[in-house]
C-alpha cells in the first residue's frame, strides 16, 4: 500500500479531531460533576507562557483545515477565532470536521510537489507540498492537539491514552 497525502491528512485529522470533540464532552461532564464553570478549563492554560485551551482547540482546527485546503489546492476557510466556550470550541471542531470530509481523495493529485505560501505578518513560509505536510502541518497540528488534552489532563478531566488515540 502507497501513502497519500490524503491518508495523511483526512483520514489522520477525522478521528483525532473527534476524539477531541469526545475530550470536550468530558470536560464538560467533569465541570458539571465538579461544579465548576466551564470557562475555567476553557481559559486553563499548561504554563502561564503557553496558549489556553481555547486557543489550542483553534490552532488544532487551524492546522487541520489549512493543512487539507493547501494540500488539495484551495484556499483555506477563514474561522473567526472567537469561541469563548467549550459549546463554540465544540462548534468549531464540527465545522472543520465537515470541511476536511468533504475535501476528496483526487483534490490531492501532486500534492507531494505542489508550491505552498503562507503569508505571515512581514513574511511567507515557502514549501513544497510533502516538506510542508511533514514538516509543518503534522508537527503543530499534534502539538496543539496534545497540549489541549494535557490542559484537559492536567485539571482534573478524566480522559487518558484511549481517549487521545484513534480506535
Amino acid at each position: 500500500m502507497q501513502i497519500s497525502v490524503y491518508s495523511m491528512t483526512v483520514e489522520a485529522f477525522l478521528p483525532m479531531l473527534a476524539n477531541l470533540s469526545k475530550q470536550l464532552d468530558k470536560a464538560t461532564e467533569f465541570a458539571t460533576a465538579k461544579k465548576i464553570d466551564s470557562a475555567v478549563l476553557a481559559n486553563a492554560r499548561l504554563a502561564p507562557d503557553m496558549f489556553p485551551l481555547i486557543k489550542q482547540v483553534q490552532l488544532t482546527t487551524d492546522f487541520a483545515k489549512s493543512g487539507t485546503a493547501r494540500l488539495s489546492g484551495v484556499e483555506p476557510p477563514k474561522f473567526e477565532d472567537n469561541e469563548q466556550t467549550i459549546a463554540e470550541l465544540q462548534a468549531r471542531i464540527r465545522k472543520c470536521i465537515d470541511f476536511v470530509s468533504s475535501v476528496k481523495a483526487d483534490s490531492f493529485k501532486g500534492a507531494e510537489d505542489r508550491d505552498i505560501v503562507i503569508p505571515l505578518r512581514d513574511t511567507k513560509l515557502e514549501f513544497k507540498g510533502l516538506v510542508y505536510l511533514r514538516n509543518w502541518v503534522l508537527p503543530n497540528f499534534y502539538f496543539h492537539l496534545t497540549a489541549a488534552y494535557s490542559i484537559l489532563r492536567h485539571n482534573g478531566v478524566e480522559i487518558g491514552k484511549r481517549d487521545f488515540l484513534p480506535g
